[in-house]
């Protein structure tokens, strides 16, 4: 066929709809308004000659026909989101958009401050930080929907082979104590005190959780042992938690600088037992790579071009000998 059957403003409204699950909805979000919305609707599905929503729920529900379209879309509209940005780039970094994506704790502790000191060096380069699992976070950088993401846990074996993962840090998992706590004024503790402690923490099915246990069985400290007073499902609601004096808890090093700093909790070493991970930062070598990503990763990683190592290989590695987890928090 000689027309395109769909305009690039019909897709995007097909996947508005599909995002916030109604037309009004949708509607909002674009700024415009529902019948407009409805009327671009009724426009595709008479061009294409398919129902592409199921409406007789309440929530609209795509058609199998409306699920291929909106496939087919994505992709369409990250292609045209990549030409736009290889245009903007040909203005050397006055301008331009660089797209970042983060685990849970690598985007709520480490990255705003990244972003801050890049802000600073290219003022006129536009930021996006989106925040997600490890597994979400790393199918974005496939799909050309971010440039390059900083993650905890290893990449989806699916996508080992088509994201370049380069080893960027090690964070790790200190133990922190209300600030007059009887063990604050201690230099270390022993191993075997840390079953006198009270401890709150993330669901034992949160990956961090599984982390922290692997590593300390590893250290001859039994998980199962520990007293587990309180499960919360935040790092910040487990901070606030241990400086009211409800207990002990492992959180990421980056996550407490500031309480640490100001005194507010209390930082404690453990005789021989150090708790880490790997920090990563993954790239798609397929896609197009902006300027600005370029300079933000070789900021963060100055040789960024020329690393000489095979980092999928060494996550495999690690992981086979138990030193990492396989997946980051969701």
């Amino acid at each position: 066929m000689s027309d395109l059957p769909f305009t690039l403003d019909q897709l995007r409204i097909l996947r508005a709809i599909a995002a916030e699950g109604s037309f009004k909805r949708a509607a909002d979000s674009l700024y415009v308004s529902q019948p407009a919305v409805s009327l671009q609707v009724q426009n595709l599905e008479r061009q294409l000659d398919v129902p592409l929503f199921d409406r007789g729920g309440r929530r609209a529900q795509l058609t199998e026909a409306g699920h291929l379209l909106l496939s087919y879309g994505e992709k369409i509209i990250t292609l045209c989101q990549e030409t736009c940005r290889a245009i903007e780039d040909l203005q050397n970094l006055q301008g331009g958009t660089l797209i970042v994506g983060a685990s849970q704790t690598t985007g709520t502790y480490l990255l705003p401050r990244m972003i801050g000191v890049f802000r600073q060096k290219y003022p006129d380069v536009s930021v996006q930080l989106h925040v997600h699992s490890t597994r979400r976070t790393a199918w974005s950088v496939a799909n050309g929907q971010v440039d390059l993401a900083i993650i905890g846990g290893e990449v989806p074996a699916e996508l080992q082979d088509s994201l370049d993962v380069l080893p960027y840090a090690e964070d790790e998992f200190a133990l922190i104590l209300p600030s007059n706590h009887a063990f604050a004024g201690m230099k270390s503790i022993p191993k075997e005190d840390l079953y006198k402690l009270q401890f709150i923490s993330l669901d034992a099915q949160s990956t961090i959780r599984k982390v922290i246990d692997q590593v300390l069985t590893r250290c001859g400290i039994d998980p199962k042992r520990l007293k587990i007073e309180m499960e919360l499902n935040s790092i910040e609601a487990i901070k606030n938690a241990v400086q009211a004096g409800l207990g002990a808890a492992f959180v990421s090093s980056s996550a407490i600088e500031r309480e640490v700093e100001n005194g507010t909790l209390h930082r404690a070493y453990i005789d021989g037992v150090s708790i880490d991970r790997i920090l990563s930062v993954i790239v798609n070598p397929n896609r197009y790579r902006s300027k600005a990503a370029e300079a933000f990763a070789q900021e963060i990683l100055p040789n960024f071009t020329t690393y000489p190592w095979d980092a999928s290989k060494l996550f495999s590695k690690r992981a086979a000998k138990g030193e990492i987890d396989i997946e980051e928090d969701s």
